[in-house]
C-alpha cells in the first residue's frame, strides 16, 4: 500500500511541475495533495502544522496566480478586452504551440485584445500585452517554485523515513 501512495505521489509532483504552466492543472496544490499522500503512509507521521503551513501557501499562489496577470496587464495600460485576450490566446497558444505557444499565445491574445479595445493604438497595445506576458511569466515563476519546493520536501521526507 506504501509502495502506491509513494508513486501516486510521485506522479502528482510531476504533474504539479506540469501544472506550473499549464493553466488548467492547479500545480502548488497538485504537489501538495501528494505530501497529504505521503504523510498517509505508514513510515511517516502526520505533521499536521506543516500540512497546514504549505496547504496555506498552496492556496496562497493559487489565488495569487488569478491576480498577477491582471495587476501586470493593469499597470501596463492594459483594458478587460487585454486579458480576456491573453487568456484565450494562452489556450489556443497551449493547444497549437504547446509549451511555446503558452507564451506567444498570451502575448498574442493581449495584443489582439488591445488592438479590439483600441484599433489605433498600436503602442499601447503591445506595451499591454507585455504587461500581460510579464504578469503570466511571474505567475508560473511563483507556482513552479512552490512545487519544486513541495517536490524536495516530498523527497527529503521519503528518504529520511
Amino acid at each position: 500500500m506504501d509502495l502506491a501512495l509513494i508513486i501516486i505521489g510521485i506522479l502528482l509532483i510531476i504533474a504539479g511541475l506540469i501544472g506550473s504552466f499549464v493553466p488548467v492543472i492547479p500545480g502548488p496544490i497538485t504537489a501538495w495533495v501528494a505530501l497529504l499522500i505521503l504523510h498517509q503512509t505508514t513510515f511517516v507521521s502526520p505533521d499536521f502544522t506543516f500540512l497546514g503551513i504549505t496547504l496555506s501557501i498552496a492556496i496562497g499562489i493559487f489565488i495569487l496566480d488569478y491576480f498577477i496577470p491582471i495587476i501586470g496587464a493593469k499597470k501596463f495600460g492594459g483594458t478587460k478586452l487585454g486579458i480576456i485576450g491573453a487568456t484565450l490566446g494562452l489556450l489556443v497558444g497551449l493547444i497549437f504551440l504547446g509549451p511555446l505557444g503558452i507564451f506567444l499565445g498570451t502575448f498574442t491574445g493581449a495584443f489582439i485584445g488591445e488592438l479590439i479595445n483600441n484599433p489605433d493604438d498600436k503602442r499601447t497595445a503591445l506595451k499591454a500585452a507585455s504587461g500581460s506576458l510579464i504578469g503570466f511569466i511571474t505567475g508560473v515563476f511563483l507556482k513552479f517554485s512552490i512545487t519544486v519546493f513541495f517536490g524536495y520536501y516530498f523527497f527529503k521526507i521519503l528518504l529520511e523515513n
